[in-house]
């Protein structure tokens, strides 16, 4: 523990804890995390949802004695809404550097945070507590169909939603950076239930935080009730769904803007040879038509629900200098495809010049012209 706390020792740390129903875990659990991170700047912010069990109670009567403990209480609205409000407080009211989200049960056990903080401190934005990591187990006690829920829904989250690289993307047992979590904008995030965990790696990753995993072991709880449900299933199964498709969102909107444009520069080309102007004259003009109107449909819409960084002038001049390129490339290939078939149709050789600019034109957009805030070129 000793080379835990003084590799975090420069940090402000607040757990989020979640609590619904957790009157038997709680006390025991705030007196083991305070007594394993004794330092004046880590804190234990409670979020209960109005539990009736008197949760709450317990909290407030252990602050009395712990002034490192907070309580903030809300309306029953999900997991998703609870850390919100949790980190939110955490980062606005306590001034935290770093949360660790974890759950009241002692699923987590309290001595694996400080791995999890460690890893921030040195070579990570954000460490997730992993059950499928090398190393890591989940309790003997979980039933076959939990097991196979549980690895399944995890591989679903990865392939659909496009978290590459995380083993275990449902985990509740995190050590973030509030860095990253600002990048990150989290407060869009819609997802209710225990699917939020899914949505917030999501975001994190696509804003470029840096994210490592910590093998642990997850314990059955022993006393009170899981509070997963059907509800809770089918609304994961919905959000999936839904991250998967903003996924590519993206793509198929630049696809198409891609098409209109083409269309647009085969259009104008073929008014302007009508026109009687030179092939090698007209191809960069239809071209650079083509161009203004990509970038004026990409920024207001394609892109339009992005928190893109930078103000538009700079987007303007990055959207330039690659149209300048743009045009040179596919100018350049279609004087290349005139003089070897000198026969073709020059619609024809148009018409080819543009497909080979197209995917490179999507990956420089999207990951420097249009890139989110946050994220890394």
């Amino acid at each position: 523990m000793t080379s835990v706390v003084t590799a975090a020792a420069g940090l402000r740390i607040c757990f989020v804890i979640p609590t619904y129903d957790e009157a038997p875990n709680i006390e025991p659990l705030l007196r083991h995390l305070a007594h394993l991170h004794p330092s004046p700047e880590t804190a234990f912010l409670i979020v209960d949802d109005n539990s009736p069990d008197g949760t709450a109670g317990l909290v407030r009567k252990f602050s009395s004695q712990e002034p490192r403990v907070h309580l903030l209480e809300g309306e029953r609205q999900g997991l998703g809404s609870a850390y919100l409000r949790g980190i939110t407080y955490a980062m606005d009211v306590l001034g935290a550097d770093a949360v660790v989200q974890m759950d009241a049960d002692f699923s987590h056990d309290p001595s694996d945070a400080g791995r999890l903080l460690e890893r921030i401190a040195v070579d990570a934005d954000v460490a997730v507590g992993s059950r499928y990591a090398p190393g890591g187990a989940v309790d003997p006690h979980w039933g076959r169909g939990r097991r196979w829920l549980s690895r399944w829904g995890n591989r679903g989250a990865r392939w659909i939603a496009g978290l590459r690289g995380i083993r275990d993307c449902t985990s509740g047992f995190k050590a973030i950076r509030t860095t990253a979590l600002k990048c990150a904008g989290i407060q869009d995030i819609r997802a209710q239930g225990y699917v939020f965990q899914v949505a917030l790696l999501h975001r994190l990753q696509t804003t470029g935080a840096r994210i490592v995993e910590e093998s642990i072991y997850f314990r059955d709880r022993e006393r009170g009730q899981t509070k997963l449900g059907a509800k809770d299933t089918l609304e994961f199964l919905l959000q999936i769904c839904r991250l998967g498709a903003a996924q590519y969102r993206n793509v198929w909107k630049f696809g198409l803007t891609g098409s209109v444009a083409a269309a647009v520069n085969l259009g104008s080309f073929y008014y302007l040879l009508e026109l009687g102007l030179n092939k090698y004259l007209a191809s960069p003009i239809a071209v650079e038509i083509s161009i203004i109107l990509n970038f004026l449909i990409n920024n207001h819409w394609t892109f339009g629900d992005r928190r893109l960084a930078g103000p538009r002038r700079v987007r303007g001049l990055k959207f330039n200098f690659i149209a300048l390129l743009t045009l040179a490339l596919n100018y350049a290939i279609f004087v290349t495809l005139s003089l070897l078939f000198v026969e073709a149709s020059p619609l024809l050789l148009q018409a080819c010049a543009i497909a080979p600019v197209a995917a490179v034109n999507y990956l420089v957009h999207f990951h420097w012209t249009f890139r989110e805030a946050g994220e890394r070129f």
